[in-house]
């Protein structure tokens, strides 16, 4: 049996990630950490946890001796608004803390997932069906912090032989846990709005393509990757994952399938949209398909569909 250390286990992506490794593996094999203790207390209680600093590597070091640990998914980062507004923390942060990971995955020999982003592309990049291996060149802090965290892994695993592998995620969008300071919250944001006030004021352009994901689709990437066949896997380290491209107008139109009433306005954060446009459109994402069978379950229809249904049955057992 594995025994799987989380590193960042109670944000947006972590705390589901967590929820499904502790369900496949068991409590008592996926040990959780984090900087904060005071949310998500559920999930902290059902099995090991510790307060934890990532850049911290003296006490992740004895987390992963005193449990044995083989495998680290490293989850601990700035999202890409809060990142601009930090620039500095943001870099010591998301390469600090996985240079720490890293490190004491190289001396402990653990595996390690680190999860890139569409933020790691940039407006040079090709925007529609985004190569596998293309220019890069972000202009965000974080898109800046991405591609040099997948640079790190790849040289941990050619340099040292650690076994590292992750993916670029589109925008997450989740029913459970609330959006962290991404450019694609929105896509998150507006589900809430539509149930509870039939409106919603979005920061981005209606125009706006960007490629999204739904969180049971992420989960399912983020654990079939480090479960994958290693001698299959050509890229290893930040395979493009696609699932669905849609802008807001598109995201509106599929609530008023389930929402008639529901209406949408627009007031532009200019940093966002920025950051937005720099990003593709949709993603293309043969590599990981024919290297480890990645394969989302989820489409816009779905996924609103499911959205709705959550939230609503949400608000009204906290009504009741």
């Amino acid at each position: 049996m594995k025994n799987i250390l989380v590193v960042g286990s109670l944000g947006q992506l972590g705390s589901e990630i967590s929820l499904e490794l502790r369900r496949v593996f068991g409590n008592d094999h996926v040990v959780l950490t984090d900087i904060k203790d005071d949310t998500n207390l559920d999930l902290i209680a059902s099995g090991p946890f510790y307060k934890l600093d990532s850049r911290d590597g003296e006490s992740l070091d004895k987390i992963v001796q005193k449990h044995q640990i083989d495998t680290i998914y490293h989850l601990a980062a700035l999202l890409s608004a809060t990142a601009e507004r930090m620039p500095k923390v943001a870099w010591d942060i998301n390469i600090g803390g996985l240079m720490t990971t890293l490190e004491v995955a190289r001396q402990r020999k653990c595996a390690v997932f680190t999860p890139s982003s569409i933020g790691a592309f940039g407006p040079t990049t090709p925007k529609i069906y985004t190569p596998q291996d293309t220019i890069q060149r972000p202009t965000s802090i974080y898109g800046i912090s991405k591609v040099a965290g997948e640079l790190l892994c790849d040289y941990y695993y050619h340099k040292y032989d650690v076994d590292t592998r992750g993916v670029r995620f589109p925008g997450v969008i989740s029913s459970m846990t609330p959006p962290g300071g991404g450019t694609t919250d929105y896509a998150v944001d507006i589900y809430y709005a539509a149930v509870e006030q039939k409106h919603y004021t979005c920061f981005l352009e209606g125009d706006t393509y960007l490629d999204m994901i739904y969180m049971p689709d992420a989960v399912n990437a983020a654990i079939s990757i480090m479960e994958a066949d290693p001698s299959r896997l050509r890229h290893r380290n930040a395979f493009n994952i696609a699932s669905m491209s849609f802008c807001p107008e598109d995201q509106a139109a599929y609530i008023r399938n389930y929402i008639p009433e529901f209406t949408i306005s627009y007031d532009i954060d200019p940093v966002k949209q920025a950051i937005a446009d720099s990003w593709p459109d949709c993603l293309e994402d043969y590599a990981a398909r024919v290297e480890w069978g990645w394969k989302p379950k989820y489409d816009l229809n779905m996924m609103t569909k499911d959205m709705i249904e959550t939230i609503s049955r949400r608000k009204q057992n906290v009504v009741k």
